[in-house]
């Protein structure tokens, strides 16, 4: 297979290069998932689609090459939908309260997917803070199974759900710089059915990408601005939370601008013993949660249909927090 006119299209810079159509870049994404474009030919397309970056109906096709390679969960009988928690950024500076989350939904009975890396690359990754909490990562997708329809939550790492995309994130460090599968890996749909996605946008410039590629496939999601790429709401200061369902776009949370009042109640500091202690004491209630945290859950607990609607998914949570929730209602 010639790979020529593919980089002819995406290759002649930010100014004359053209975008592919989605059936072209679905064949394309196949072929590098699959192991089948060859190292120089690879360079360039990646290279050339970072200088010229991705169109809606590239990204659509891509997604499709994935869909088609990725190793997908049964949502469990009788539950609400589950929720996927794509964590792939873990943390430098903060705190990643990524598998606070996770459990806060588990308590919740909504079933949840974790999928991420286990590598951290000098980062605390999710994977590292579940270890200390007991909860460890599953070696196939039989394991995961398992795991998410008698205790709810499943940590997936990316190797075993989709293997393609995994050998295209770890590029990365061969090339130096990023490319297409990083934006992608958090927008992969680990379940059979609907879930919601939680899509978190690294860049803000990315969000309105993302929240066009969530209608465009009909996806149910939670989009925000990540914190440090990781998809929990930012524990200091909101971001805007928005829920895309059938078609259309709610805002259920504005995103806080003004300065803080009080500095929250966070981890002494940001690796995984002491964020994994800091987690504990927060699902035994000794501290409280967040706000932002909480007012992630609500949207969670409404967007998976645990709540019939946003106000009972509200009042929901702060019953669970009463007395423990940071910063009032």
């Amino acid at each position: 297979m010639s790979y020529a006119h593919y980089i002819r299209e995406i290759g002649r810079g930010a100014e004359g290069s053209r975008d592919l159509t989605s059936e072209d870049a679905q064949q394309l994404y196949a072929a590098m998932l699959d192991g089948g474009v060859p190292d120089l030919e690879m360079g360039a397309i990646i290279l050339g689609l970072r200088v010229k970056g991705e169109s809606l109906e590239e990204m659509l096709g891509f997604l499709a090459a994935i869909d088609e390679r990725t190793h997908k969960l049964e949502i469990p009988h009788g539950r609400v939908r589950p929720v996927a928690l794509p964590t792939y950024n873990g943390s430098r500076k903060e705190a990643n309260l990524t598998p606070l989350l996770a459990l806060l939904l588990q308590r919740f009975g909504v079933p949840v997917v974790v999928h991420g890396l286990l590598e951290g690359y000098g980062r605390v990754t999710t994977a590292q803070i579940f270890r200390e909490l007991g909860v460890m990562p599953m070696a196939s997708t039989t394991q995961a199974q398992i795991a998410l329809d008698e205790k709810g939550l499943a940590f997936l790492p990316l190797s075993a759900m989709c293997p393609g995309i995994h050998n295209l994130l770890a590029l990365r460090s061969r090339m130096g710089v990023r490319n297409s599968a990083h934006s992608l890996v958090k927008l992969i749909n680990p379940c059979h059915g609907d879930t919601v996605l939680v899509a978190p946008a690294t860049h803000p410039d990315f969000i309105d990408l993302m929240r066009d590629i969530l209608l465009a496939r009909g996806q149910r999601g939670l989009l925000l601005r990540g914190t440090e790429g990781e998809p929990f709401a930012n524990p200091k200061r909101r971001p805007r939370l928005e829920f895309t369902h059938d078609g259309v776009v709610d805002t259920l949370f504005e995103a806080e601008h003004e300065s803080l009042r009080a500095l929250p109640n966070l981890p002494e500091a940001a690796d995984a013993v002491s964020t994994a202690k800091w987690i504990r004491r927060v699902l035994d209630k000794q501290i409280p949660m967040p706000k932002p945290l909480a007012n992630q859950l609500a949207c969670l607990l409404y967007a998976s249909g645990y709540a019939e609607d946003f106000n009972q998914a509200k009042a929901i949570v702060a019953v669970e927090a009463t007395g423990l929730l940071m910063g009032g209602n």
